[in-house]
């Protein structure tokens, strides 16, 4: 490791279902950050991802690959899968190889889909876990097609997963909402966006589910499933438009406060950028004092000058 990089580093570890954009999200926040000034690392880690639509730095598949495996071991693709991972665990010599020339970069991990590798397999938590001795500090951004939010049976399953998720995999966790742009033609919401990003009092969900033949069998099971969800009230969600980049802004604010980049030394970080964090919206500090300087009187001026030295 060269002595001038910095000894920690940051990034996001993406993960989700198959199908909620994690390829996606990868190739937006790359370029959104490079945009910043970051110097950005993509990392595949998905065997099964092919045709990668961004630069990537690390590729899981130059150590092990999902058909190589299927074919030599005659699995299907689920066991092929979690057998790349076990295998990863097995050789992170080969990650940590890989990933000590990058130090200085912020890191993006794009992870597999498999749903089980997030809620109770040990592979993924183990990487992460292991990762974190290296002084790789990471948030889980957790990505979930928000198109689950017009049917009340399919939200209550995210929210189950999504904090089984949470308590598993044992990292700082931004839980995204993803396709924002599309989710107008998936059907209308019940209720407004901001009862299901907060996740507010489900036992309106109830109610709807109780309209349903097939669900009115089954309302003690889900009363359960919404009390345990209320109980541990870990789970809320950020919308993401990924063509939006005011939406990704949202989701950086989040995701770097998380596992504290924005309070770190990188880029020089300043107060304004910690400000922007702990806030939740843009703050300029030094603009605002030059809009004053520009717009206010000189007797507004000094009002304002006392008002701060108080």
């Amino acid at each position: 490791m060269a002595g001038a990089a910095p000894a920690t580093a940051f990034g996001q570890a993406v993960i989700g279902p198959p199908g909620s954009g994690k390829t996606t999200y990868c190739l937006g926040m790359s370029e959104f950050l490079r945009a910043l000034g970051r110097r950005v690392a993509v990392v595949n880690l998905d065997p099964a991802n092919e045709g990668l639509p961004y630069e990537c730095a690390v590729d899981v598949g130059e150590l092990v690959g999902l058909g190589d495996v299927m074919d030599a071991l005659q699995l299907g693709p689920n066991g092929g899968l979690l057998y790349c991972m076990e295998y990863l665990e097995a050789n992170l010599d080969w990650l940590r190889a890989k990933l000590d020339p990058l130090r200085g970069h912020y890191f993006l991990f794009d992870c597999p889909g498999q749903v089980e590798l997030c809620t109770h397999h040990g592979a993924l938590r183990s990487i992460f876990s292991q990762m974190a001795q290296w002084d790789l500090r990471l948030t889980a951004v957790h990505l979930v097609d928000s198109h689950y939010c017009t049917d009340p049976a399919k939200f209550i399953s995210v929210l189950c997963t999504s904090l089984a998720t949470m308590l598993h995999v044992e990292l700082p966790h931004v839980n995204l909402l993803s396709k924002m742009d599309l989710i107008e033609h998936y059907g209308k919401l019940a209720f407004n966006l901001d009862y299901y990003t907060e996740v507010l009092d489900l036992s309106y969900l109830l109610d709807h589910l109780a309209s349903d033949p097939f669900f009115r069998h089954y309302r003690q099971l889900n009363e359960k499933l919404v009390q345990l969800i209320e109980d541990y009230s870990l789970v809320s969600f950020i919308p993401l438009n990924i063509q939006d980049k005011e939406s990704i802004q949202r989701v950086l604010q989040a995701v770097d406060k998380a596992n504290g980049y924005c309070f770190g030394v990188q880029e020089q970080r300043s107060l304004e950028a910690m400000m922007s964090a702990a806030m939740g919206a843009d703050f300029h500090f030094s603009s605002t004092l030059g809009l004053q300087e520009k717009y206010l009187a000189p007797s507004e001026q000094s009002v304002e000058q006392e008002a701060m030295q108080l």
